[in-house]
């Protein structure tokens, strides 16, 4: 009988080993360290927050076309005959190229010779009349004859010459550098004495002709700077930089857009009829500058993290200037708290994070 239990004592001391053996579990656990300390710090990136200025924008869009202001339409005085083009629409020039070649019209060739035989004819009769008159065979009033005759006929054929009547073929040629933006007539066309020919624009007077919306047209100014990019261009090219020359007060028809006019800087070496996209700078103002890639979104707007005491502390706020990197927040930021940029996907708030200060 002894060393021996009753059963029924027996199994009543199981349940509560088992219990007493789960509290001590229990409390080994809990003299462990917390959940939080235990978690590692993510290596993150940062950039300290600055106030900059930045510039509110005004996007347009458009193409590259002849400013009407500074267009040219060139013409012959002479009529004639197209014997030659030697350019197409579009073409871009230099100086002195030869455009088109023109057949003068014989009637006003045959006018052009008939007062160069005249005026022959007047210098032999005053010079004959010249000397008769030293030798006092003619009186003064046939000598002042003679040298009317003389004026008149240099006059004539001056003005046959500037009609056109000197040359039989006479070339029409660029006036300065720039682009061929209509050629109004074909070979073998017959013209009339002024007919416009061809219409140029100087590489100087091209202009962009955009478009923008309604409602933004009222904060543009003529002279505000504007920034040009070829949209087919690749992203890495930089902006042609011009001015806004002019704003029209009513909308578009056709483009239901308010038109406006920007000249370049500089001139430029694209095709006349290129498509651009443009930015405006409209007024400026300051905000926090911080990268882009700082900048997280989600339901409720958009924010950033900021390192304090070793952790990540969100910081709501709106963005002002999306445009390029930095961008330009508003926000209740630390000047003193670095922005999380790298890793900045990687952490919530309250997280722990280690700096690249933090750490070798």
């Amino acid at each position: 009988m002894k060393g021996k239990c009753l059963p029924v004592f027996c199994s009543s001391l199981r349940p509560l080993a088992f219990l007493c053996g789960l509290l001590l579990l229990l409390g080994a656990c809990s003299t462990g360290k917390p959940n939080d300390e235990a978690q590692p710090a993510v290596e993150v990136g940062t950039a300290v927050p600055v106030r900059q200025t930045f510039h509110a924008h005004v996007a347009a869009f458009g193409q590259l076309a002849a400013d009407s202001r500074h267009a040219l339409s060139l013409s012959l005085p002479q009529a004639g005959e197209v014997v030659a083009t030697e350019i197409i629409a579009g073409r871009r020039v230099q100086r002195g190229t030869t455009l088109l070649k023109l057949a003068t019209d014989p009637a006003t060739r045959s006018a052009y010779l008939q007062a160069q035989s005249a005026l022959r004819v007047a210098q032999a009769d005053f010079a004959r009349t010249e000397g008769m008159h030293a030798a006092k065979l003619a009186t003064n009033a046939q000598l002042d004859a003679a040298r009317k005759t003389l004026s008149d006929a240099r006059a004539a054929l001056d003005a046959q010459a500037r009609l056109g009547g000197a040359q039989a073929v006479v070339a029409l040629t660029a006036p300065a550098d720039g682009v061929v933006t209509a050629l109004e007539v074909q070979r073998g066309q017959r013209v009339a004495a002024g007919t416009t020919l061809v219409q140029f624009t100087p590489a100087s007077a091209l202009a962009t002709q955009l478009g923008v919306d309604p409602q933004a047209a009222s904060a543009i100014r003529v002279g505000m700077p504007v920034a040009i990019r070829p949209v087919y261009a690749p992203r890495d090219v930089p902006p042609l930089r011009g001015t806004v020359a002019m704003v029209g007060d009513a909308v578009n028809p056709q483009t239901h857009l308010v038109d406006l006019v920007a000249t370049p800087d500089k001139p430029v070496q694209l095709a006349a009829g290129t498509a651009l996209s443009a930015t405006i700078d409209t007024s400026d103002f300051t905000a926090w500058s911080v990268p882009r890639n700082a900048l997280q979104n989600d339901a409720q707007g958009d924010f950033v993290y900021q390192v304090e005491r070793g952790r990540a502390k969100r910081v709501d706020v709106k963005v002002l200037a999306s445009d390029g990197s930095p961008i330009g927040v508003e926000g209740a930021l630390d000047p003193h708290a670095p922005v999380i940029t790298l890793g900045s996907y990687e952490v919530s708030d309250g997280d722990p994070v280690k700096t690249a200060s933090d750490h070798p």
